[in-house]
């Protein structure tokens, strides 16, 4: 049965194929195995043969996305592909692991950039993900230590997210490099005022008017919130005409407009001009939303004689 994610053969391969594998090719001094976690399978099989093999020697340690059930979230969302899950599947066995560290996607996307600028290796997310994890334990390793990380896939599978740089633009990983304000330069007011399903039309109005805002993302996740985790928009005219209605007691989850579009804040403030045709759109930091961009945001940096300060310090 071809199930990675239950079948037994799953970790059973790694434990006769990988694992000795490693002990051989390091002669037995392996000490530590890095690995990403996502079927379990690899974690689970080659660890447990090298802590056979090794009378118990050989420290396992895990490497997950933020947020991934594995390293203690609840399979919040994440954009690193290929590891993590939002529940434990049958292919992992949770005593093999002496450690298991969670890795943000910023962290993961910078060091899967910096193996391909610096090494020459090409490798995927979670591939950058386990080095960022590797150089973690090596930092509180002793001269004698071997460690060993396995990088799980090719790069090659990216080249449209990851090793482009409009994609890095756009989730907030990169910045533009030519001239003109970014989005980062521009935004205006602090933080990104998010309101749970469950508030009433009269509470989100209020947040709104707290936050001098005109747009709030609609979420039940708590902070920090992730795109997928938000499920629509309300505006403070229309939250204004129903609380003048007399529906103000409504749940605010009932009254839901379409999720705003995203623009990273790396990205050149006249790259993004067409995306605020919805009046506003949601900034991501790092792959997170962070702040709200609005239209009067956009003609303030465009104008003329807006003296928008650039990334040097000059004015515009």
């Amino acid at each position: 049965r071809p199930d990675q994610y239950a079948n037994p053969d799953n970790p059973a391969s790694h434990y006769h194929t990988t694992g000795p594998e490693l002990w051989a090719q390091t002669e037995g001094q392996l000490t530590h195995f890095v690995a990403g976690v996502g079927t379990g399978g690899t974690i689970s099989g080659t660890g447990r043969y090298l802590k056979e093999v090794s009378g118990g020697r050989v420290r396992i340690i895990g490497a997950d996305p933020d947020g991934s059930v594995f390293s203690g979230g609840t399979g919040r969302p994440y954009l690193v592909e290929g590891v993590g899950q939002p529940s434990l599947p049958g292919s992992f066995d949770p005593s093999v692991p002496d450690r298991i560290i969670a890795v943000s996607d910023r962290d993961s996307v910078a060091t899967t950039l910096a193996l391909a600028r610096e090494e020459g290796i090409l490798t995927g997310g979670s591939g950058g993900m386990a080095v960022a994890v590797a150089r973690t334990v090596a930092r509180e390793c002793s001269s004698g230590d071997v460690v060993v990380v396995l990088l799980p896939d090719s790069g090659r599978g990216y080249l449209s997210k990851i090793f482009d740089d409009d994609w890095l633009r756009r989730f907030g990983f990169a910045d533009r490099t030519d001239d003109g304000p970014l989005v980062g330069d521009v935004l205006t007011g602090a933080g990104l005022p998010v309101a749970a399903p469950v508030r009433t039309v009269a509470e989100a109005l209020a947040i709104l008017h707290a936050n001098g805002a005109r747009y709030l993302p609609v979420s039940a996740a708590p902070p920090p919130v992730r795109l997928a985790e938000i499920v629509g928009t309300v505006t403070e005219p229309a939250l204004a005409a129903l609380v003048a209605g007399g529906r103000g007691a409504d749940p605010v989850g009932s009254h839901l407009g379409p999720v705003l579009p995203m623009v990273g804040r790396g990205q050149s403030v006249a790259e993004i001009a067409d995306t605020l045709a919805a009046g506003a759109a949601i900034v991501l930091d790092g792959g997170l939303p962070v702040a709200l961009l609005t239209i009067p945001d956009l003609m303030a940096a465009t104008a003329g004689s807006a003296g928008i300060p650039t990334r040097d310090g000059e004015t515009r």
